[in-house]
């Protein structure tokens, strides 16, 4: 039998989170931000009698974190395994949607903008924290709840709480349909700029046409693609793929163009690196001058988020698929997914974590929403899993 969750307190602390707009503000600039929804988040958590932290590493730009202290005392971080429960506050926009902060229940969904993404995960955080305290269970590790900002654009907020709040396990609970995803893929942005030499139309003796060579470049890119799409896959996440994001080049309509730019998303698995991934495009660049002198181009990496992977043996893993058997009463299915998740962030600071959500759909679409019996078991997913790892 699972420790008993108050669906109740679940279903309304949900809709209250969605009825506040958190847009991020840097998508947007008219958006609500995360100062709003951190306020509330920490009101209902000192409420339960959690320690709460506002972290606030720029202005407005807000995170929470709470603690369940583990036995050991305060100082420190109990006598087991810490935990920290990940969930992030801010949204993408709501171009397009009817009433994105209603947060009407329907069919037993709740609907508006991060619904899925991930409201009702942070709801599912807070209610198994709730469970936790009300059935008088003592941890011993501290079990911590983070509230991020940001991660919809350059995951302020978790990198803001790594160093601050050290554990040793994570579970993010981005959206998976209540499965364990053990893997996602990482992406480099990169610039390849192509030089030319500018001249009248007229005069073809004397341009250069940057745009005509970057042609050249787009040739060899879609080569490229298609080895990636039909070499080495990953088992859980695929192949690695590429494309070519956005392409400007040239002044006027009778002048050859002196300069083109292209930007690349490259998708990453684990094992790839940004340095292999710009080498393999620098490749291709030095190529191109070997077989004409006049071809000069440069390739520069802007950006880049490494791909995530748990081995499948780590104790997280363990006590989060022992917790789903328990709610759920059927065996975990492991997957992989595609998306940049925060889970790379916290393994690459050597936090052992996976990743397990809500169902639901419409993340970054008009239509969103999230099944709210889902979000009721993964609080109690999460509360057996911090029993077992917390000790």
């Amino acid at each position: 039998m699972s420790i008993p969750v108050d669906s109740d307190f679940i279903r309304d602390t949900l809709v209250r989170l969605v009825q506040i707009d958190s847009v991020n503000p840097t998508l947007d600039p008219a958006g609500g931000g995360e100062g709003e929804i951190a306020r509330l988040i920490g009101d209902i958590l000192r409420t339960l009698g959690l320690a709460v932290e506002m972290v606030e590493p720029e202005a407005s730009r807000i995170s929470v974190l709470a603690t369940l202290q583990g036995r050991g005392g305060s100082g420190g971080r109990g006598r087991g395994r810490s935990l920290m429960l990940n969930a992030h506050v801010d949204t993408v926009g709501v171009a397009g949607m009817a009433d994105p902060f209603s947060g009407a229940v329907r069919d037993g969904r709740v609907l508006g903008r991060g619904s899925y993404d991930m409201k009702g995960s942070l709801a599912s955080c807070i209610g198994a924290m709730k469970a936790l305290i009300d059935g008088g269970v003592e941890l011993a590790g501290n079990l911590v709840l983070a509230a991020v900002a940001d991660e919809e654009y350059s995951s302020l907020g978790t990198a803001s709480v790594i160093d601050r709040c050290k554990v040793d396990g994570a579970i993010v609970t981005e959206p998976t349909q209540l499965q364990v995803c053990l893997a996602h893929k990482g992406y480099t942005w990169m610039r390849v700029t192509t030089r030319g030499r500018a001249a009248h139309g007229s005069r073809f003796e004397e341009g250069v046409d940057a745009n005509m060579h970057m042609g050249r470049v787009l040739r060899e890119l879609d080569r490229l693609e298609r080895d990636l799409r039909s070499g080495s896959r990953h088992p859980l996440v695929g192949p690695p793929s590429l494309h070519a994001a956005l392409l400007k080049g040239g002044s006027g309509l009778s002048t050859y163009a002196a300069t083109s730019e292209l930007q690349i998303e490259r998708r990453t698995i684990p094992g790839e690196t940004p340095e292999q991934v710009e080498r393999e495009v620098r490749n291709i660049l030095d190529r191109l001058h070997d077989e004409d002198d006049e071809f000069t181009a440069t390739v520069e990496t802007f950006f880049s988020r490494d791909p995530f992977e748990v081995d499948p043996g780590a104790a997280i893993v363990g006590s989060v698929e022992k917790a789903v058997w328990t709610v759920l009463d059927r065996a975990p299915v492991r997957v992989g997914d595609t998306p940049w998740m925060d889970a790379a962030l916290l393994a690459a600071a050597g936090v052992e974590t996976v990743v397990i959500g809500p169902v639901g759909a419409g993340a970054h679409a008009p239509e969103e929403w999230v099944d709210l019996e889902s979000v009721v078991q993964l609080a109690g997913i999460l509360a057996e899993a911090a029993m077992d790892y917390c000790g």
